[in-house]
């Protein structure tokens, strides 16, 4: 094979395809015999479909200290691993959850192991991750962990070693499955033939094991996140709907009585498990860290009251330091009566006066890091590093800081790790790799582990450090079976899933989140339409024909007061100002910032849109971005493409949303904005002596050329037309049916009291519905016209005080609230 001709490994290290005799693996040679069967042209097109996915679905994640998302990157080759060698890391990981959990029982409970001397008590309350206020407070549920992952890398010897433990919040499992469904679906023949383990067995696992945790027997169990700024809020919003779970962030939650509840549009509903991908520092403001915004004040009392299942309890991240690392397989022999199962690196603390001076005589041959992890500054909060690889004035300051503070630092045993295969340029190449495996508690008290994991993919030679930065790709992990594996699911048994119709409670910030999507893309919709307006050919026609001067200037003052475009850009000519309306992203109204501002409401409530709603949505982002169109055919295909997409994300929304809450709000938005919308335009089109022109731009915008001609033969009229755009029902983009719709949506929402009164929202939509009703339009001038605008602004700010997150109390937190 021309593939493994051209292989080449690394000296002396392990490799995956490769054993120690130099032979290729039969299960590699499996794979690649299979995916050598195909023709270039074939591989080509299995390649394309493993990054389509990624493209079409916005898999992401984002680097951190950077704003903007970078593409979820995938090598098209899994690592591959036997049957019999899997049962070891099973084992080996399993038995090192089961110590984690072990020696956080202890250390939060009677901490026997510093008490009798088996564990210094600065590894202890060295770092910040010890969380002290959780100390003698036995964890809800019965647990600390919930989810463990451990880092592995195979060693010089061939064997797997332990690189780093995670159990303050491990990510990657969301991705894991993401890599899974890409390779599955690009080689679906290959993928069945392996006879590939599953990952939903584990995921079911992991979900019935945090129900159990809780007190009720239908719990809410909600995943609280950091919030779309978050490394990895993709995987957070997609693991939140693959398991049914409610995403939440801090401001989401307010804790009553001992207990956490989730802010909804219908008042309070209890959380009884919280999945928590919040560092444990920023969990509760009271408490800890008092500038944190991510998390929930008074959470710290309610997990000790017993009142919500927090997992992994905040200060579970205590057993990741580097400074427990040389102590853990002391600690197995006394805790468990075993030996490790999978070694870690050999780590020295220098918190010790003989490991201290161990490291320091081979200081040049030892890998120096952080002893703790967490906030920090300075070569304390570094991760590995050689001394030769640093500048001379870092390797001074490295030096001082171990004389200053030596409990600060570890030396650790310099470890070159494995390689897999990874294509590179149209072949193979051998690149070192770190595999993530994960734990979860099950209901039994056991642990499921995933068959598989998160591998990470480096271009440089030393991968312990690994993350999703620059040159750094993931892959899948495929674990062959000696025997043909079942095809598994989530599905739970019929007699265990009541029937439902509705989706569940909608939190406030969801609501809000969806509330604003709806409007910013009608508004972008309706600037796109006033620019289409300015590009038509009666706008560049003679301005002294038909008074086409007059409408070009009501346009053009339009996308001004709109933010579209400046008072100088109005002026310059129409071409060149359409292209500015629309692809300015400095300017607040431009299409593009209307487009960017949805798409970050819309990444905030992700979970609750189709992969189609959000790949049309950055699609739309996409060709708005592109170089900007010359001529004035190019601004109007741009302009018409732009406002197709719009239309194609509005049918998506009224065609696949299910008719719940988060709908009723993603709707609600559309008709209040086109309702203003439509209020503006009359006034500027249609109320003192209008022209033809300024009559047939009107119906133009609001989109009802076809039904006024159908209607009216005799020509334009402008009583016919008011009545058309403001007080016709039957016409979809009056405001007359706006309101109606309004009104159906707010008598449908969830209510706060049942006191028979009508609140707010619903009292001011029936009082708009009755002036319209009442309206005549030979009556309806520019002010009657401003009033409906002004009451239709009332009704939102109505709606977002009743219903959405207005600082640190909103209405649906008041004790009069319904606790569920």
């Amino acid at each position: 094979m021309d593939w493994l001709d051209r292989y080449q490994t690394l000296p002396g290290i392990p490799d995956e395809l490769i054993d120690r005799q130099g032979d290729a693996r039969g299960h590699w040679l499996r794979f690649l015999s299979g995916l050598a069967q195909a023709s270039p042209r074939e591989m080509d097109e299995h390649f394309a479909l493993a990054t389509r996915h990624i493209r079409d679905t916005g898999v992401s994640y984002r680097i951190y200290g950077e704003e903007g998302e970078q593409s979820w990157r995938i090598n098209p080759l899994p690592l591959i691993l036997s049957h019999a060698e899997w049962l070891d890391i099973e084992e080996g990981v399993a038995q090192r959850a089961e110590l984690m959990e072990a020696v956080l029982k202890d250390l939060y409970g009677p901490a026997r192991l510093v008490s009798e001397g088996h564990l210094p008590a600065a590894v202890v309350t060295g770092g910040a991750d010890f969380v002290r206020p959780l100390r003698g407070s036995p964890p809800p549920g019965g647990r600390y962990l919930h989810l463990y992952a451990a880092d592995l890398g195979r060693g010089p010897d061939g064997r797997w070693w332990v690189l780093d433990d995670r159990t303050q919040a491990p990510s990657g499992a969301g991705y894991a499955l993401e890599n899974r469904l890409v390779l599955s679906r690009a080689y679906p023949q290959l993928y069945a033939g392996m006879n590939v383990e599953r990952l939903a067995p584990f995921f079911g696992a992991f979900r019935d094991g945090l129900a159990a945790s809780a007190e009720r027997a239908e719990p809410r169990i909600c995943l609280l996140t950091p919030g779309p700024y978050s490394e990895t809020y993709f995987e957070q919003a997609h693991l939140a709907r693959y398991l049914g779970f409610l995403l939440v962030e801090g401001e989401d939650l307010v804790v009553r009585e001992g207990k956490a509840h989730v802010r909804t549009i219908a008042g309070l509903k209890r959380a009884d498990v919280l999945w928590r991908r919040v560092d444990a520092d920023f969990v509760d403001p009271l408490e800890l860290n008092s500038a944190s915004r991510l998390g929930v004040p008074g959470l710290l009392e309610a997990i000790r009251a017993g009142g919500v299942v927090v997992t992994n309890l905040p200060g579970s991240g205590l057993v990741e330091s580097r400074a427990l690392l040389g102590f853990l397989p002391a600690l197995a022999r006394q805790l468990l009566g075993q030996d490790l199962k999978l070694p870690n690196i050999a780590t020295w603390w220098c918190g010790q006066p003989r490991e201290r001076d161990l490291v320091e005589a081979n200081i040049d041959n030892l890998a120096i890091a952080g002893a703790f992890r967490g906030p920090g500054r300075g070569p304390a909060s570094a991760g590995p590093r050689l001394l030769a690889d640093l500048e001379p004035a870092e390797r001074e300051a490295l030096r001082a800081a171990m004389h200053d503070r030596p409990l600060d630092f570890v030396g650790q045993e310099v470890v070159r790790l494995s390689t897999m295969p990874a294509w590179r340029d149209g072949g193979i190449s051998a690149k070192p790799f770190v595999l993530r495996v994960y734990a979860a508690a099950t209901a039994d008290g056991g642990w499921k582990i995933m068959p598989g994991g998160f591998c990470r993919i480096s271009d440089k030679p030393d991968a312990r450090a690994v993350t999703m930065g620059e040159g750094v790709e993931s892959a899948d992990v495929w674990v062959l079976s000696d025997r043909p594996v079942p095809r598994v699911s989530l599905m739970a048994p019929k007699d265990k899933v009541h029937v439902r119709r509705i989706p569940g409670d909608l939190p406030s910030r969801a609501a809000d989140n969806l509330f604003w999507l709806g409007r910013y893309l009608e508004r972008a919709e309706a600037t796109l339409r006033l620019v289409r307006g300015l590009k038509t050919s009666l706008m560049e026609s003679e301005a002294t024909v038909r008074g086409a001067g007059e409408t070009l200037g009501r346009i053009q003052g339009m996308l001004v007061a709109w933010g579209a475009l400046d008072k100088k850009a109005a002026d310059s000519p129409p071409t060149e100002a359409a292209i500015r309306a629309v692809g300015d992203g400095e300017a607040y109204g431009s299409v593009m910032a209307l487009v960017r501002s949805a798409r970050r409401a819309a990444s905030s409530t992700r979970e609750r849109l189709s992969a189609d709603f959000w790949k049309l949505l950055v699609e739309l982002e996409n060709r708005l971005s592109a170089d900007q169109p010359g001529g004035k055919t190019e601004v109007l295909d741009r302009v018409e493409g732009a406002l197709q997409a719009i239309s194609a994300l509005t049918g998506l929304s009224q065609d696949n949303m299910i008719r719940g809450d988060g709908w009723r709000f993603l709707d609600m938005a559309r008709r209040i904005e086109r309702g203003v919308n439509t209020c503006r335009v009359m006034r500027q089109f249609a109320s003192e002596d209008p022209t033809a022109d300024d009559l047939d731009v009107l119906l133009d915008l609001v989109d009802s050329q076809i039904t006024y001609r159908a209607r009216y033969l005799e020509g334009m009229a402008v009583v016919p037309v008011r009545d058309l755009v403001m007080l016709d029902p039957f016409n979809p983009r009056s405001v007359a049916f706006q309101v109606a719709r309004l009104t159906e949506h707010l008598q449908a929402l969830p209510r706060l009291r049942n006191d028979g009164m009508i609140e707010e929202p619903l009292r001011l939509a029936l009082k708009i519905a009755g002036e319209i009703d009442s309206e005549e339009a030979a009556r309806l001038d520019a002010k009657k016209a401003l009033a409906l605008e002004q009451r239709l602004m009332q009704l939102s700010d109505a709606l977002a005080a009743r219903y959405f997150l207005q600082g640190s109390s909103a209405t649906p937190t008041k004790k009069t609230s319904a606790l569920a």
